[in-house]
């Protein structure tokens, strides 16, 4: 029974997410929280565990959704679930729509997608930032204040300090990962 819910939860998730992995996070959010299936803090440290493990966000919180609610088995149903829709829209567009991407209509529809999932996504940037600042009764905590302080400003200070001729400018994913994992090291360790 659980491995269908698990199928059907990442089902709906892999059907409504449109714009990628981060445009997923708020609808598994509220799958996982309604049904009690994690605490928001555990589902904070997998966004952070899944952004950095290799594969797609999505698929990696499916997974480990899955694999703590019923194992291997419900580790697959999370996992098929969340990729069948991709795989069949993508079989159907390289079979059947091949013009489609082509229609002014189909390239207004998708342009006018983007701000929306841009949206979306910085919006549960900022509350997952806001959340995991807030401490015991709403008092703020400084340490992680601080962490996100200093990661903002070095992650932004870096692309301002980039060569003007270099077009990718700033610290690379893995490096700000791996700075990231330091930081938190150094603040929460003391």
């Amino acid at each position: 029974m659980i491995c269908l819910q698990l199928f059907l939860s990442f089902l709906k998730v892999g059907c409504f997410t449109f714009g990628g992995g981060y445009a997923s996070i708020p609808l598994i959010r509220d799958i996982v929280l309604t049904k009690g299936w994690m605490t928001e803090d555990t589902f904070t440290y997998m966004i952070a565990v899944s952004e950095s493990t290799p594969g797609p966000i999505m698929v990696n919180l499916a997974s480990y959704v899955g694999t703590v609610q019923a194992g291997i088995p419900g580790a697959l149903a999370a996992t098929m679930a969340v990729v069948l829709p991709s795989f069949l829209i993508i079989l159907l567009v390289a079979a059947v729509l091949k013009n489609a991407m082509k229609n002014r209509y189909v390239q207004a529809f998708l342009r006018g997608m983007k701000p929306c999932t841009m949206g979306i996504i910085l919006a549960t940037g900022l509350c997952m930032i806001v959340r995991n600042m807030s401490g015991e009764n709403g008092i703020p905590d400084g340490r992680a204040l601080l962490t996100t302080l200093v990661l903002a400003a070095v992650y932004f200070g870096s692309r301002k300090i980039g060569k003007p001729d270099n077009k990718k400018r700033g610290l690379s994913p893995i490096q700000l990962i791996i700075l990231s994992a330091g930081v938190g090291m150094l603040v929460f360790a003391m």
